[in-house]
């Protein structure tokens, strides 16, 4: 379960990037060269979720706990936004979701 979260936490941090340097370019005034890294990002992205063994709207749906998580953390260290209590509440239960997921793969009840 460990290897999966962490290949879930190098996912969304590329997916991330693969969209926060488009959002630099339109919103910030940032250089249109930002978006070959951002390419780049995104097929990294795409390429990291195919890593998985699970059927993909399984990977998809434990991924979006993670994906959670990791966005709030680009919140406060990148954007330098205070998380409140409700971010942390929030982030605990959808990264609780992903491990329930997790857990269940390849198991029937």
């Amino acid at each position: 379960m460990l290897t999966t979260t962490l290949l879930f936490f190098a996912t969304a941090l590329a997916e991330i990037i693969g969209c926060f340097l488009p959002w630099l370019w339109l919103k910030k005034g940032g250089s249109p060269w930002l978006l070959l890294p951002a390419a780049l990002s995104l097929m990294i992205f795409v390429w990291l979720l195919t890593l998985h063994p699970e059927a993909s709207g399984r990977v998809y749906a434990a991924y979006g706990g993670v994906y959670v998580v990791t966005a709030l953390i680009w919140l406060r260290v990148v954007d330098g936004v205070k998380l409140s209590s409700w971010d942390w509440v929030g982030a605990a239960v959808a990264f609780c979701g992903m491990l329930i997921i997790v857990a269940g793969w390849g198991k029937t009840i």
